[in-house]
């Protein structure tokens, strides 16, 4: 058996190091699969701990050490604190893997700084600086939030997810016996833990959030319509079972190779999945479309539960850069709608400047469209336009969504 920090190490070195995406370095990176669910709770439980594990590694080391020692470090402490492994166990572990990292010159710094830890002695910040030491949200997010939502703002960073969301094409009634929470959604269950099998493989069900699967039930059906930033191609899909045909676009090629294997896996042959930059007008397109949906890039904080560790190294700055691109994504597919026809843009974020304030800009520019009262059967919050999901009333899952109409 390999030393059991070291496949988390393997994941939280990409992540921290090489700023890879979680669910990718997890998926390509090889794990000792007898201990897989482990790995996956601690890499988990690291990454949604991070600042509050950087406040108590800074309690027993005021100087920071070097990344594989930081790591290292953050997994033993997450082990201890929140696994309630016994020190002299941890310790050692943590002893073990540095020096088989070749750090063994920092195995004794490791073993006084673990076997000196005390949580109890870690001073944690009042206010909106204590929630950022201890949710995965940046202090600027938190404040961004408690501007719009208030003394609500602690209960939506401190969401947590509800599990993993299944979606089933046929066969639901097998994996049912399990524990599992039901969601207004038919054929769409929550489970604590689910590891595909070979029904995955043949389109039985796939894994899709449950706040993705809110905005395409949002969507009206239609002969012709534009998912003009679809990869990896899940509301694509099943956007193709209540539309004629579906064109999914995405700007890089590889993402289109996501969405045609999707597809393929699921059986939409329905869509037509193409590499285009969807800010930029494609005259072919013009007045094409009876339905048109912008699930533009975005910060992604509404899936903040689901993703730990999006919120490293972001910054506010980023928001700017983002509402420029979702600007030009939205101006520019409204282009596409035939008279008649609706608009939709949506985001998986929580902040009003990502979604209503660009709804607001757009209308104000375009009087031939006209927004529309959108409804939900999940658990959401009225906005101005759109209609707001929250993480701690729609199972961990933040997204927006606004319906505007072409006269």
């Amino acid at each position: 058996m390999t030393n059991p920090f070291y496949d988390p190490y393997q994941i939280l070195v990409k992540v921290y190091g090489a700023g890879a995406h979680l669910k990718i370095a997890l998926a390509e990176t090889p794990l000792e699969e007898l201990h897989r669910m482990r790995t996956v709770k601690t890499v988990y439980g690291v990454l949604e701990n991070d600042s509050y594990l950087s406040l108590c590694l800074r309690s027993v080391a005021p100087k920071s050490p070097k990344q594989t020692v930081r790591i290292v470090m953050k997994i033993a402490l997450y082990w201890l604190i929140f696994l309630g492994k016994p020190k002299y166990m941890v310790t050692d572990t943590a002893v073990e893997l540095l020096k088989k990292l070749g750090k063994g010159g920092a195995a004794g710094f490791a073993n006084a700084a673990l076997r000196a830890f005390d949580a109890a002695k870690v001073a944690v910040p009042a206010g909106d600086e204590g929630l950022a030491a201890t949710t995965p949200y940046p202090l600027f997010a938190i404040k961004l939030l408690r501007k719009e939502y208030g003394d609500r703002t602690e209960s939506i960073v401190r969401a947590k997810s509800s599990g993993v969301t299944v979606r089933f094409v046929r066969g639901a009634e097998a994996y049912l016996s399990r524990p599992h929470l039901c969601t207004p959604f038919p054929d769409v269950y929550i489970f604590e833990n689910f590891a595909r099998d070979a029904a995955f493989s043949v389109g039985d069900y796939t894994f899709q959030s449950v706040g993705s699967i809110a905005i395409c039930a949002a969507v009206e059906p239609c002969g012709n319509m534009l998912d003009a930033c679809a990869a990896p191609g899940g509301k694509s899909v099943l956007l193709a079972g209540k539309c004629a045909r579906v064109t999914a676009c995405e700007l890089h090629e590889h993402r289109v190779g996501l969405i045609r294997s999707y597809c393929e896996r699921m059986g939409a042959e329905n869509v037509t999945a193409l590499q285009k930059d969807s800010s930029v007008f494609d005259p072919a397109f013009e007045g094409a479309f009876d339905g048109v949906l912008c699930d533009v890039p975005c910060s992604g904080f509404g899936t903040v539960s689901e993703n730990p560790d999006l919120p490293l190294n972001k910054t506010e700055a980023d928001l700017a850069g983002l509402n420029a691109v979702q600007r030009a994504i939205l101006e520019n597919c409204s282009r596409y709608v035939k008279a008649g026809g609706a608009l939709y843009y949506s985001t998986c974020s929580l902040f009003g400047a990502e979604n209503d304030a660009v709804v607001r800009a757009f209308l104000s520019a375009h009087p031939e469209y006209a927004a529309e009262e959108l409804a939900s059967p999940l658990a959401h919050e009225k906005k101005q336009f759109g209609i707001q999901f929250l993480p701690d009333t729609a199972f961990g899952a933040g997204f927006y969504i606004a319906k505007m109409r072409r006269a």
